[in-house]
């Protein structure tokens, strides 16, 4: 993944939506956490893992990608409160070795873990765990890639929008 385009974008996201909020001066970070968690929950629900009563499947991958890439704009943007947008790391995806609603569960545990230290290796792990999650959905890092750039560019055209 281009993890540094992908952070310059978002960035250069946060720091509109900031300006156009008068936000420059707010500590954003629980909100920001708050939010990585709903989509977590909105992620989970289309993709219907843990609806052991229904028989209903998922949703189509189009719309389990753009929640999937919710969760990465407000990973990123956490990062990037943090100050790890310029760190030199690569990340490293292994083959998943539990189910997908185990892996949701773990990455509410990560993003808790990394709530409270505020560090840059339990950063790492929750990028590194919610990537994971993507390649367990079917998501391949291209198409990753590609619904941010798109998602990016909606976003900007909802800060328009007065969204």
């Amino acid at each position: 993944m281009q993890l540094e385009k992908l952070f310059r974008m978002q960035q250069a996201l946060d720091q509109h939506i900031e300006e156009k909020h008068a936000l420059q001066n707010e500590d954003l970070f629980n909100r920001k956490v708050l939010a990585l968690l709903v989509e977590l929950g909105e992620l989970a629900n289309e993709t219907r893992c843990f609806k052991f009563w229904s028989i209903k499947p998922s949703s189509e991958k189009s719309v389990v990608l753009e929640e999937f890439v919710d969760g990465i704009h407000f990973i990123l943007s956490l990062g990037i409160e943090c100050g790890f947008q310029n760190l030199d790391y690569t990340l490293e995806i292994e083959p998943s070795t539990v189910n997908t609603t185990e892996q949701f569960l773990l990455i509410y545990e990560k993003v808790n873990v990394f709530k409270e230290s505020k560090n840059d290796i339990d950063f790492k792990t929750l990028f590194e765990s919610y990537l994971q999650l993507g390649t367990l959905l079917g998501i391949t890092y291209e198409e990753m890639e590609k619904a941010y750039f798109t998602k990016n560019e909606v976003n900007y055209q909802r800060q328009q929008n007065n969204y």
